[in-house]
């Protein structure tokens, strides 16, 4: 019979980034740094959809709460990491801890969904323009964006109901900068095969469910942009598509990777959870920005309002 003695762990340790004060120097500058890109570009990205009434359309609307589950996101994990590295013991309680679980899959879970609505906004767009405002309606965005955060907050329950569910006998130090199921479960002495199943099926039937979507709306608008006759037509109708699909590649690549792949305490689990919770909020807004004239245009449009 395992000893359940999980009540008395009251924190965990954190092992980080790395151990060296100078390298932790280093990555705090460098991370304070993708910190505030990532706050003043998601923020930007919120006033100016707020602001510019050419982008009250459902379009900006999906990417206005992607901006938002971004800073969210963003929010819970890098602070946190920026404390560490300027502590010598790197500590969090549990309830932290579980906060962390809960929080470290809601967010990609609800940006999933997203890019799935997003690529169904593009598909109405591109395959059936003439009725774009029919397919599209407003009452339609809300409904996409609430299951968007249902569906997640659903599935964040069952992980945080799987790691309250561990019990810990003398090992609490987590190989990893944030509590993530993968990273906790090695820890536990109990029998965690099927905690382990039931990650991997709750990951699979979200993360490949969303993907799917996504994949069969990008087959139908590949061949619709095939079909256009003329090459601008072409150009100007992949290059509304492209920031949308480097968007799904940074999340669902280094995402699906984390919780599919079995945890090792590598530094390729690391490098898969800094590329989905740091880098890809900071690259979100950039994205999106630079490669769209009509938000570019909107920016110019809300600088100088706001400066005259």
């Amino acid at each position: 019979m395992a000893l359940r003695n999980h009540s008395t762990i009251t924190e965990f340790i954190l092992i980080g980034l790395s151990e060296d004060p100078h390298i932790e120097a280093l990555l705090f500058v460098l991370f304070l740094g993708i910190y505030l890109l990532t706050m003043i570009g998601n923020l930007m990205v919120l006033l100016v959809i707020r602001a510019d009434s050419h982008l009250h359309t459902p379009t900006y609307f999906f990417l206005s709460n992607l901006s938002f589950v971004d800073l969210c996101f963003s929010c819970v994990t890098v602070p946190k990491l920026l404390e560490d590295l300027l502590s010598e013991k790197k500590t969090i309680s549990v309830e932290g801890c579980l906060a962390q679980v809960f929080f470290a899959f809601i967010a990609p879970g609800t940006e999933v969904c997203l890019l799935s609505a997003m690529a169904y906004d593009r598909y109405a767009a591109i395959c059936h323009p003439l009725l774009y405002s029919q397919v599209i309606s407003n009452q339609l965005c809300v409904r996409l964006v609430l299951i968007s955060w249902g569906l997640s907050s659903l599935d964040s329950v069952i992980i945080v109901l799987l790691a309250i569910n561990l019990d810990f006998c003398d090992t609490h130090t987590i190989h990893h900068y944030i509590c993530e199921l993968p990273s906790r479960l090695p820890l536990s002495c109990s029998d965690i095969s099927t905690h382990i199943d039931i990650l991997i099926c709750s990951s699979l039937l979200h993360g490949f469910g969303t993907f799917l979507l996504i994949f069969f709306s990008y087959i139908r608008i590949v061949s619709t942009i095939l079909s256009i006759s003329s090459t601008t037509g072409r150009s100007k109708a992949f290059s509304t598509c492209s920031s949308h699909l480097i968007s799904v590649i940074l999340l669902f690549g280094s995402g699906m990777l984390r919780y599919l792949m079995p945890p090792s305490g590598s530094s390729l689990d690391l490098l898969f959870s800094i590329q989905y919770s740091v880098i890809t909020p900071m690259l979100n807004p950039l994205i999106y920005s630079l490669k769209n004239d009509e938000v570019k245009t909107a920016v110019k449009r809300t600088l100088r309002k706001y400066l005259q």
